[in-house]
């Protein structure tokens, strides 16, 4: 197993140098999904919320948190991020829940994988924090990255070889 990027030679945290690393285009893929009741999931659908639009409302957010992630996680580097889509789905069969999917972009010398995990925990907490007066029961689950692209580690895909 590799040694962890964050830490020094003498275990302490640390910002990864990545002045050396050639710029290119990276591309991360992260997805979740949060369980509700039926009757909360047809609120969403319908939208009548109280709040409002809750899935426009969760895309933006998603959208403001990926670029926010240096601001949240301490040694993440902040980066220019050329896109961030943010998409839901809902389903009704089974277990309602909404899954959201978030890309991210940009041209540098390090990933986006934890601005598109960003983007679908704070997407999915808002859909939380809108319908939270109709069902706080509801769970956010499976959250991971789907798929990275890009850097000297070349691509990713979720299920394969790390």
């Amino acid at each position: 197993m590799s040694s962890l990027t964050h830490f020094d030679a003498q275990g302490q945290a640390h910002m990864v140098d990545v002045a050396a690393k050639p710029a290119t285009h990276r591309v991360a893929v992260a997805t979740g999904r949060i369980e509700m009741l039926a009757s909360t999931l047809a609120l969403i659908e319908s939208g009548t919320a109280k709040k409002g639009d809750v899935l426009g409302i969760a895309r933006i957010a998603g959208i403001q948190a990926a670029k926010k992630t240096s601001d949240l996680i301490p040694l993440c580097h902040p980066l220019a991020l050329t896109r961030v889509a943010v998409a839901f789905a809902l389903a009704d069969g089974g277990t309602p829940q909404v899954a959201c999917t978030a890309t991210v972009e940009t041209v540098g010398p390090t990933g986006v994988e934890m601005e598109a995990l960003t983007a679908v925990q704070v997407a999915l907490l808002t859909i939380y924090d809108m319908c939270k007066a109709v069902d706080r029961g509801m769970r956010i689950t499976d959250v991971h990255v789907l798929e990275k692209h890009g850097g000297k580690s070349g691509s990713w895909v979720a299920g394969t070889a790390p």
